[in-house]
């Protein structure tokens, strides 16, 4: 499961890994966990997760169980975190999902919202003051390429960003409606999300030693693909897979983020792998950025 050995030695901090029993989220952990860190994971299965915690080392890594669609499920879990931990040197939101259909979580929003943007919107929020107490601590958000281009089959035409539209919207379940619904944007438009208010918490937090990054890990062969894969390609779904990067490749782009001490006091950006890029054109207007850092953060705030 080895990445690369060049892991800064990260003995004595303590990450946070979400998603982290399972594709890219398990490379993660390890590589995390061999340069020294202790590492804390959100796995919605626990059995998942004890099994990776044996597998790593039980002294060096602990599992938090919850349900990244579920609002409670996420306090509770960044809740559990700080009753634990008074630092958090380093948070990997890698946790995401995609739906065949549309669904609604327990809160009423629709699920890819939920996991691929609120769920990470609101555990670096809640633990900005464990963030904060660990400076130089780092936030890497790992998102996706498809907010800058939502074909499905990206080989005809030209690229087509996912819009985004915040004016007259109050309420986040108000986002990715039924009417219109398309599985493969609504997934584009949480990543955008996750993106554009990772960059207003860089601003926010760019004197307090805290950096925020997102990266697009490339195309991962994970069970993601399975589900984005139109039904005409279905039969090609193995040789689709063997053309894909393994997760240990994907991982590799996160972990230079989060650990490579060149990128310290690097903040703000958006890389696809190990490349610095521009995110779509939405993603730097100041009133877009401020409208859906008020509306992820009302959420965030809200209990129950």
């Amino acid at each position: 499961m080895t990445v690369h050995s060049g892991l800064t030695d990260l003995s004595g901090q303590v990450a946070l890994v979400t998603g982290g029993a399972g594709g890219m989220g398990r490379v993660i952990t390890a590589e995390l966990v061999r340069a020294g860190a202790h590492v804390v994971i959100t796995s919605r299965d626990g059995e998942r997760g004890e099994a990776l915690r044996r597998e790593i080392g039980a002294d060096r890594v602990e599992v938090l169980t919850g349900d990244l669609c579920v609002r409670a499920d996420v306090r509770r879990l960044a809740a559990e975190f700080s009753r634990r931990h008074d630092r958090l040197h380093l948070l990997v939101n890698n946790a995401g999902a995609h739906y065949r259909d549309r669904r609604l979580t327990v809160d009423g929003v629709e699920a890819h919202l939920a996991v691929n943007h609120l769920a990470g919107f609101t555990l670096t929020y809640l633990l900005h003051d464990r963030l904060r107490a660990a400076a130089p601590s780092r936030v890497v958000n790992v998102v996706s390429a498809t907010m800058s281009d939502t074909r499905s089959v990206p080989l005809f035409g030209r690229p087509r960003p996912v819009p985004l539209d915040l004016a007259g919207v109050t309420d986040l379940r108000e986002l990715n409606p039924a009417e219109g619904f398309a599985p493969f944007t609504a997934y584009a438009r949480a990543k955008l999300l996750s993106t554009i208010c990772g960059y207003v918490f860089a601003d926010r937090w760019q004197d307090e030693g805290v950096t925020v990054n997102a990266v697009h890990p490339g195309l991962v062969s994970t069970s993601i693909v399975d589900d984005i894969t139109p039904a005409v390609l279905t039969p090609f779904r193995s040789l689709i897979h063997s053309r894909l990067l393994t997760p240990e490749a994907g991982a590799a782009a996160a972990l230079r983020l989060a650990t490579d001490p060149g990128l310290a006091t690097v903040t703000g950006r958006y890389y696809v792998r190990d490349k610095e890029e521009r995110s779509p054109s939405v993603s730097y207007d100041p009133a877009t950025r401020a409208k859906a850092w008020q509306l992820s953060a009302d959420w965030a705030a809200l209990g129950g």
